[in-house]
């Protein structure tokens, strides 16, 4: 037992958090796919590395879950209410501050 959980629930709750990074991170892509379009998308594209805390999370099942919401909070609270673009937010992600026009 660990945690207080069985072998099985333990399981059962990285599975749940696997599919549900799967859904949050296919629709925030699929939101801005709709929102900046496929070609923009891979014209502005930068060569960023992901930062640490994407490559912890892929270890921890609901952790890469939460960085893709924490990425939507940036996107809504800090881009889109501020008036700047999806464009902007997806130029803002992908390069960095060196490759920036």
């Amino acid at each position: 037992m660990l945690f207080g959980l069985f072998e099985q629930d333990l399981i059962a709750v990285a599975l749940l958090g696997v599919v549900a990074n799967f859904i949050f991170s296919f629709l925030f892509s699929w939101h801005l796919m709709q929102n900046i379009g496929v070609e923009t998308m891979l014209e502005t594209r930068g060569k960023k590395p992901q930062g640490w805390l994407a490559g912890l999370s892929l270890a921890v099942p609901f952790a890469k879950m939460v960085l893709t919401l924490y990425r939507v909070a940036v996107l809504q609270l800090y881009f889109l209410n501020r008036g700047y673009s999806y464009r902007d937010y997806w130029v803002y992600l992908t390069r960095d501050e060196s490759e920036q026009p």
